[in-house]
C-alpha cells in the first residue's frame, strides 16, 4: 500500500484580493457588433465565438464581464479596449 501527502498550500489574503478584479464592457450606440468582435479577440485574447457571445452580453444586458485578473494584468488591457473606442472600466 502506498501513502499520498496532501499539501495544503498557504496563499496570502493579498494574493487572493489581487485576482479578483473584471474588466466590465459597456453598450453603446456608436460600435459595430464586428469592430467589437474584433477588438475582443485582438486586446483580451479572446475565441471568435467567446468574443461574439460577449458582445451580445453587452447589447442585450447593458455590460459584461469580458476579463478577470489583476489590476496590473487588467490595466493594459483596459485602455487598449478604450483606446478602440469601447467603453469599459476595471471593477
Amino acid at each position: 500500500m502506498s501513502v499520498k501527502e496532501k499539501i495544503k498550500e498557504q496563499v496570502s489574503v493579498k494574493e487572493l484580493l489581487a485576482s479578483n478584479y473584471e474588466i466590465i464592457l459597456f453598450n453603446d450606440d456608436v460600435n459595430t457588433f464586428d469592430h467589437v468582435i474584433d477588438t475582443l479577440i485582438e486586446v483580451c485574447d479572446h475565441d471568435p465565438l467567446q468574443a461574439e457571445q460577449c458582445a451580445l452580453l453587452v447589447h442585450y444586458t447593458g455590460k459584461c464581464g469580458v476579463k478577470t485578473g489583476s489590476y496590473k494584468e487588467l490595466e493594459p488591457q483596459c485602455s487598449a479596449l478604450l483606446e478602440a473606442g469601447l467603453s469599459a472600466e476595471i471593477q
